[in-house]
C-alpha cells in the first residue's frame, strides 16, 4: 500500500511497517477532522480529496492536497482544525513512528524539514496576497490555486468548492465573492458545467506548474 513519497527510499520492512501502523479514515464535505491535540499525535497523509486548515471558526489558512501531508510543527502553534473541503480519505500514522524513522534514515528527515519549510513559505505568498491585491485578484488567485489543488473533469475546479471556502480563505466576506465571481461570469471570463468551475485566463499569464509558485495575480 501506497503512503507518501516521503517513504519511498526506505527498506520494504519499514514501508511495511508504516502501512501496519496506519489507519485509513474517510470524512464527507465540510465534515471536521481532526483537532489539535489529536494531530499532535498523528500525522495526516491525505489519499485523496482536499483538506483546508481552519483557524478562529472558520478561516482557511492552507490547503492539503492529495499527495500532501500535515503536521503539527509546534506546541505553540495555534489551535487549528482540519475540515474537508471535499470527500476525502485520510491515512493517520503515529508522529512517534515517524520521528523513529527519522532519526535512523537522515534522508527521510530532510525531506520532512524540506516540506515543512515549502509549507512556511506558501504560508507566506498566500499573506502577501491578502495584503497587496485587490479583492477580484485575489479571488481569481484562489480560484486559480484550486484548480491545481482539486482539479474538475476537463478543467476548472471542482464545483463542490463553495463561494465559503474561497471566501474563507481570501479573507472576504461571501458577498463580495459572490459578486465577484458574477461579475466575472457577465465579463465572459468565469463559466460553470455540471462538474467544475472554469476562470478563463489571459493567456500572455501563462500557469505556473505549482499551485503556489507566483505571487501576483493571473491576468484577466
Amino acid at each position: 500500500m501506497y503512503l507518501h513519497s516521503l517513504f519511498k527510499h526506505l527498506p520494504t520492512t519499514e514501508r511495511e511497517y508504516l502501512v501496519s501502523r496506519s489507519e485509513l479514515k474517510t470524512y464527507s464535505r465540510n465534515e471536521k477532522v481532526c483537532e489539535t491535540d489529536e494531530r499532535i499525535k498523528k500525522v495526516c497523509l491525505v489519499a485523496s480529496g482536499l483538506l483546508r486548515v481552519v483557524v478562529d471558526e472558520d478561516v482557511t489558512t492552507d490547503f492539503v492536497r492529495e499527495g500532501d501531508l500535515y503536521l503539527h510543527l509546534e506546541a505553540t502553534e495555534p489551535k487549528y482544525v482540519l475540515v474537508a473541503a471535499l470527500p476525502t480519505s485520510v491515512y493517520f500514522v503515529p508522529a512517534d513512528d515517524i520521528w523513529t524513522i527519522c532519526k535512523e534514515y537522515p534522508p527521510v528527515a530532510f525531506e520532512l524539514l524540506r516540506l515543512t519549510i515549502e509549507r512556511v513559505a506558501n504560508l507566506r505568498k498566500h499573506l502577501q496576497q491578502i495584503s497587496s491585491n485587490t479583492s477580484e485578484a485575489r479571488i481569481a488567485c484562489a480560484m486559480h490555486e484550486l484548480t491545481l489543488l482539486a482539479p474538475g473533469r476537463n478543467g476548472g475546479y471542482d464545483k463542490r468548492i463553495s463561494q465559503g471556502v474561497i471566501a474563507s480563505y481570501t479573507a472576504l466576506s461571501r458577498e463580495v465573492v459572490n459578486r465577484a465571481m458574477r461579475d466575472l461570469q457577465v465579463r465572459g471570463l468565469l463559466r460553470k458545467d455540471r462538474h467544475a468551475v472554469h476562470l478563463q485566463m489571459d493567456s500572455k499569464a501563462g500557469t505556473p506548474s505549482s499551485p503556489r509558485e507566483e505571487i501576483g495575480p493571473p491576468k484577466l
